[in-house]
């Protein structure tokens, strides 16, 4: 293909599909491939009623070596596709994880993080011959050692309440009306949590990025995308699967540009430098500056620095020189007189960053 075919889901075989796709043309990956559970019969409860467990086709594998082959066919046109400032993220189960983990990085990924999704309602082991399996990991990967990527810090802190998100996730399975059903029955046997790719996706791209999904399955990818204002390319080889999941998406309405924006860093932010608010007249030079206390004060210079009576410099470097101190945030200690009050320069170059954004 010379372009890649947005918001489709493509029929068919993914490793067949991803070969055809261009190079370098998404933005972030999403994969939740088949787990190979190779289960050994029926699973049962203690009321010998039946679990309905991962018994499809799909998920069925002659040999480990068979999957592993899969495996790294479908990863290696990942890293094709993929962005030099892209990322992948991979989600399985101790099955599968650790071998697709040696998989990435013999092809040459960077794993950045591997995360634990422990699941708030896991299912319980019935037969009490093990501990209760009640997480999922996930490897999230730039495509190099080297690649720049996006990850929005900020972002995964307010959703947090304002402290570091952390690498453990509890979060509930999917279940209730979150459950897309066909006939009364499961429409998918391993349907992944919207909460789970909101913030996968959330914290790896930007609106207007292109996440691709592999293995499709029932959507939750491509109706979350969609949501959050991202394109999304699926591919799905059940033809049943591919109905659900456009279904489903076309139920989904897009947040308006408001509302899918994120707290950002503050180093993400244009940087204006103090020279050019006195270039535009917002700060005049001959202007004095005060320390909130008004006990320091300094004069703006034609040229943006700063001059006191023993020391000239920029606004940190008078601002650590007056405070006898080794680094100061100049931005903040000085302030200006404006409409009888102390206002921090800070604020004006906010004023100019607006501007600049909402030009941009």
């Amino acid at each position: 293909m010379d372009h890649l075919p947005l918001d489709r889901v493509i029929e068919g075989d993914c490793r067949q599909i991803l070969a055809s796709l261009p190079d370098r043309s998404v933005d972030m990956i999403f994969a939740d491939p088949p787990y190979n559970l190779q289960l050994g019969g029926e699973l049962t409860r203690p009321d010998n009623s039946k679990v309905d467990a991962v018994t499809d086709a799909w998920d069925k594998f002659a040999s480990l070596a068979d999957y592993d082959a899969f495996t790294r066919a479908w990863l290696a046109e990942c890293h094709r596709v993929l962005k030099d400032d892209g990322t992948l993220w991979v989600i399985g189960s101790y099955h599968n994880i650790f071998r697709v983990g040696a998989a990435l990085q013999d092809i040459g990924y960077w794993i950045l993080n591997d995360i634990v999704w422990r699941k708030a309602n896991p299912m319980p082991n019935f037969k009490g011959t093990r501990f209760t399996n009640a997480h999922e990991t996930l490897i999230w990967c730039a495509k190099s050692p080297e690649a720049r990527y996006t990850f929005n810090y900020d972002a995964m802190k307010a959703l947090n309440e304002d402290l570091q998100m952390r690498s453990d996730w509890l979060l509930p399975i999917c279940s209730g009306g979150e459950r897309v059903k066909t006939d009364g029955q499961k429409a998918h046997s391993t349907q992944k949590p919207e909460a789970l790719l909101h913030r996968a996706i959330l914290a790896a791209s930007n609106p207007g990025d292109v996440i691709l999904d592999p293995f499709f399955g029932s959507g939750t990818t491509g109706a979350v995308a969609k949501r959050l204002g991202r394109h999304f390319v699926g591919i799905e080889r059940e033809p049943r699967y591919i109905r659900v999941a456009l279904e489903r998406i076309g139920a989904v309405t897009p947040l308006d540009a408001k509302a899918q924006a994120v707290t950002t860093s503050r180093k993400a932010e244009p940087r204006v430098p103090f020279g050019s608010l006195v270039e535009a007249g917002i700060v005049q030079p001959g202007t004095v500056l005060v320390d909130p206390s008004r006990r320091h004060s300094a004069r703006v210079r034609a040229d943006g620095s700063l001059a006191t009576r023993d020391a000239s410099g920029s606004i940190h470097q008078i601002g650590a020189h007056v405070l006898g101190a080794p680094a100061c945030n100049g931005w903040t200690f000085w302030h200006v007189e404006h409409k009888g009050q102390l206002v921090p320069i800070d604020a004006f170059r906010q004023q100019v960053r607006a501007q600049m954004s909402a030009a941009a």
